[in-house]
């Protein structure tokens, strides 16, 4: 009589399992299980650290293939063994699925240490182990979501690093190979000169790559500009948790914040009709004739090309014709007419930093008001939450109509903490910034690429130039340059060069 043929399949959970003794066990187990019941072992699948919980696992994939192969050849294989139920499939659904294909398979599942065959009682028990193996997943599933929601509300990161971080048990270092290059991206971003695709083209040539050796993509890039993790808070909707995390921020938030402000507002996007780099202040400067934003061309001489900034045709205007050297040559002019005194800005300087630090002490007790109302309006949700699950004492519908009070609190409330957040801010880089722009505007300005040009001179001057008679004029310039004219003595007001209406008024 020939003896029936089986298949064993044995199964660890985790790749750390497959350095113990539990898949030799598991084979010894069913070896001897099939030697105890006159079985022949046909074939050995052992799974090495994949999941319990989904059917699409390798080796059992592998195995059920080789069953099908051999039905097709006729070649019976009559049993499929296992240690126990939880190791063929942690789901009823897919333990079902599945045995009912070995089934059509003329196969039956037999399990070393549970009693199921194909009687009436052992079609019931395996029913129930399977249930029971459903279940302990289910639950240890529950747990580890559980746990992880803690440890997020602890201020842990519990997810992947982000590029720039590497993990340090149960927080996050900084990546001393990416976290500058991120951060740098951070920074040129926030200063509205640059955009998305430029810093990336940028940070890819400096070297800056996934942990998987390949460059950013631009959505990943445009996805990193916006993940608070960077200035270390965790923000979980689906939880509802939003905390500090307990890493070191890789950027400052007031660059952050900045970031999405321009973000919000498309910051890094140049105008198309203003993009032409042999014109730079075109749309700049208007005619003060017809009014309208001067363009550029080139006209063609009998020996060279010459480029002239006019009226736009549409206007039918024609007062305004001037050579694209004049022009930015009196640009410049304004901006070296315009460079202050070193001594005023550091006056300027020393004022500024006193009234900021003053204005910056009110801003912490106002941050702190902000924080402690939001702390008591939480308190006092709690309380609700309490008097109705728990104590019963209030009624639904009051219930409903007071936590839709208290939501819209702690929303404006929430406003009101991010708007305190904002006013924070790096004073001395921005002085130093504005003093770098203020004493070589003329420079930066000539050496500035298109992008950056128009940037710069929108900063200067946000109302843009007039040209009248061939002549750059403007009344308006920053606020910066309106601020020095405070700290001027009245014989050393700043004044425009001849041909120049006042900056502001003497």
């Amino acid at each position: 009589m020939t003896s029936l043929r089986a298949i064993i399949y044995c199964r660890v959970s985790s790749k750390e399992q497959t350095h113990n003794l539990s898949l030799p066990v598991q084979e010894d187990q069913c070896r001897a299980f099939c030697k105890l019941n006159g079985w022949e072992v046909d074939r050995v699948f052992l799974e090495r650290g994949e999941s319990a919980k989904t059917a699409n696992r390798t080796e059992l994939q592998a195995a059920l293939s080789y069953l099908r192969e051999q039905n097709k050849r006729r070649v019976n294989i009559h049993v499929f063994v296992v240690t126990n139920v939880d190791r063929f499939a942690r789901d009823a659904f897919d333990h079902a699925i599945i045995r009912r294909h070995l089934a059509g398979l003329g196969m039956t599942l037999r399990a070393v240490s549970q009693p199921i065959d194909e009687t009436p009682a052992g079609k019931f028990m395996e029913g129930i182990f399977a249930a029971l193996s459903q279940f302990d997943n289910d639950v240890r599933g529950g747990r580890t979501k559980a746990g992880m929601q803690e440890a997020v509300r602890r201020g842990q990161w519990v997810w992947k690093p982000p590029l720039g971080y590497l993990p340090d048990g149960k927080t996050l270092k900084l990546d001393p190979e990416r976290a500058p290059l991120v951060r740098l991206g951070f920074e040129r971003f926030a200063t509205g000169l640059y955009s998305k695709a430029q810093i990336l083209e940028e940070l890819t040539q400096r070297g800056l790559r996934t942990r998987q050796d390949r460059e950013l993509s631009a959505q990943k890039w445009g996805e990193m500009l916006t993940n608070r993790v960077y200035i270390s808070r965790i923000v979980q909707r689906t939880w509802d948790i939003e905390t500090v995390g307990n890493w070191p921020a890789l950027v400052d938030e007031d660059t952050f914040w900045r970031c999405q402000s321009l973000l919000a507002t498309k910051g890094e996007i140049v105008p198309k009709e203003r993009n032409n780099p042999d014109f730079p202040l075109r749309s700049f400067a208007t005619c003060s004739h017809c009014g309208k934003p001067l363009t550029g061309s080139w006209s063609h001489g009998r020996r060279q090309r010459y480029a002239y900034y006019h009226c736009p045709p549409k206007a039918r205007c024609r007062k305004t014709n001037v050579r694209r050297r004049d022009l930015e040559a009196q640009f410049v002019s304004l901006l070296e007419r315009l460079r202050p005194h070193p001594d005023l800005v550091s006056l300027f300087r020393t004022i500024v930093v006193d009234v900021w630090k003053a204005r910056h002490e009110e801003v912490a007790a106002l941050r702190a008001a902000a924080e402690r109302k939001m702390a008591d309006l939480k308190r006092r949700k709690d309380q609700l939450v309490e008097a109705f699950i728990f104590q019963k004492v209030i009624d639904e519908a009051t219930y409903k109509d007071q936590l839709g009070k208290l939501n819209e609190a702690m929303a404006l409330a929430e406003i009101d903490q991010h708007d305190q957040r904002s006013e924070e801010l790096d004073i001395e880089a921005v002085l130093d910034f504005a003093e770098k722009v203020s004493l070589d505007a003329p420079r930066l300005w000539l050496e500035a690429n298109l992008d950056q040009r128009q940037r710069f001179q929108t900063l200067l001057f946000p109302d843009g130039l007039e040209v009248r008679d061939g002549q750059v004029r403007t009344a308006v310039s920053s606020s910066f340059y309106e601020e020095l004219q405070h700290f001027t003595a009245p014989g050393e007001r700043l004044v425009a060069h001849t041909g120049f209406e006042p900056v502001l008024p003497a």
